[in-house]
C-alpha cells in the first residue's frame, strides 16, 4: 500500500513510498529503502522498484520503494531544452532522508530492527544510495548500502554519465565544478561509511563500468567494509528480473542475500 510522508524539513511537498512488509513468520527485521534508477529524470518503478521489493519481501526483508523527485520524463525526452522543468538536487536527497525517517519511526510496528535499515539503489538510484549516507543531513542514517550498477562520478569526464548529472544538477549547474565535485561519490567516502555491497557488469552499455571501480577503490582506500562483484556480462537495468540481464548477472541476488546474512551473523557473535 502507498504511504504519504511529509518532508522532514517542513517543505510543503510530500513524497510517496510503497511498503512491502515481510510476513511475520519470515521477517528478518531487515528493512531496505529501494531507489529505482532512471538518470534522475524518470523512475524504473517496475524492474528496479516493485520487482526488487517483491523479491526482498519473499526473502523476509521489508522493502520500501521510494518514488523520489526527478527532473521528469519531459526533460529527458527534450534533452532538457525546456529550462526549469522538474526537480533537481537536493530534492532527491531530501526524499531519501524522509523515507529513512519514516522507516525508523515505524520500525517497531513493522517488526524492523533499527540496526538493520539500509538503502539499495540502481543506476542513478545507486548514486542516491551512496548519497543517503555520505550527504545525509539527519541522524536517520542507513546501516548498510547496496548500489547496483551505480552512477558514481559527476566530475571524471572519462566516465561520468552525463544524463544523470544533468538530471541531478540541471542544465546550468551541470557545468559547475564545485557541484560536480560535491556529488562525485568516490571523492567523499567518510571514515564511518557503513558496509557496502557493490555490483556491476563490465559490458554495461549505459553507465561505464569504471564508475563502480572508482567506488571500489575509494572504499578500499578508506578501509570500508565492502564486497565488490563485477560480472563480465549482464549489461544494465536488470534489477531483480529473472528475464533481464544474463544468468551470470542474476546471481547478484543470491550473493546479496548471503552477504546480508553474514553481515548480521557477525554482529550477533
Amino acid at each position: 500500500m502507498g504511504v504519504c510522508i511529509a518532508a522532514a524539513s517542513g517543505a510543503s511537498a510530500s513524497q510517496r513510498i510503497t511498503p512491502y512488509l515481510a510476513d511475520s513468520a519470515s521477517n528478518t527485521g531487515i528493512a531496505i529503502v529501494v531507489c529505482p534508477g532512471g538518470s534522475y529524470s524518470w523512475l524504473d518503478m517496475e524492474t528496479e522498484g516493485t520487482g526488487v521489493a517483491k523479491w526482498l519481501q519473499a526473502n523476509g526483508i521489508n522493502a520500501f520503494v521510494l518514488r523520489y523527485r526527478v527532473a521528469s520524463v519531459a526533460a529527458y525526452i527534450t534533452g532538457f531544452r525546456v529550462l526549469g522543468i522538474g526537480h533537481k538536487y537536493p530534492d532527491m536527497l531530501q526524499d531519501v532522508e524522509d523515507a529513512l525517517q519514516y522507516v525508523y519511526e515505524h520500525a517497531q510496528e513493522a517488526g524492523i530492527d533499527t540496526s538493520r535499515i539500509g538503502v539499495m539503489g540502481f543506476s542513478a538510484g545507486g548514486h542516491l544510495t551512496m548519497m543517503s549516507y555520505i550527504l545525509n543531513r539527519t541522524h536517520y542514517k542507513p546501516k548498510f548500502l547496496c548500489p547496483v550498477y551505480p552512477v558514481v562520478s559527476m566530475s571524471d569526464r572519462r566516465y561520468t554519465h552525463n544524463r544523470s548529472r544533468r538530471g541531478a544538477l540541471g542544465v546550468w549547474r551541470q557545468w559547475n565544478r564545485q557541484m560536480q565535485d560535491s556529488l562525485s561519490i568516490e571523492r567523499h567516502i567518510p571514515q564511518d561509511c557503513p558496509p557496502v555491497f557493490l555490483v556491476n557488469c563490465k559490458d554495461d552499455p549505459i553507465v561505464r563500468y569504471q564508475n563502480s571501480e572508482l567506488l571500489d577503490s575509494a572504499l578500499t582506500a578508506n578501509h570500508i567494509q565492502h564486497t565488490y562483484i563485477q560480472y563480465a556480462t549482464g549489461g544494465h537495468g536488470f534489477g531483480a528480473s529473472e528475464q533481464k540481464g544474463t544468468a551470470e548477472s542474476r546471481q547478484w541476488k543470491k550473493e546479496f542475500l548471503s552477504w546480508i546474512d553474514l553481515l548480521y551473523d557477525h554482529e550477533r557473535e
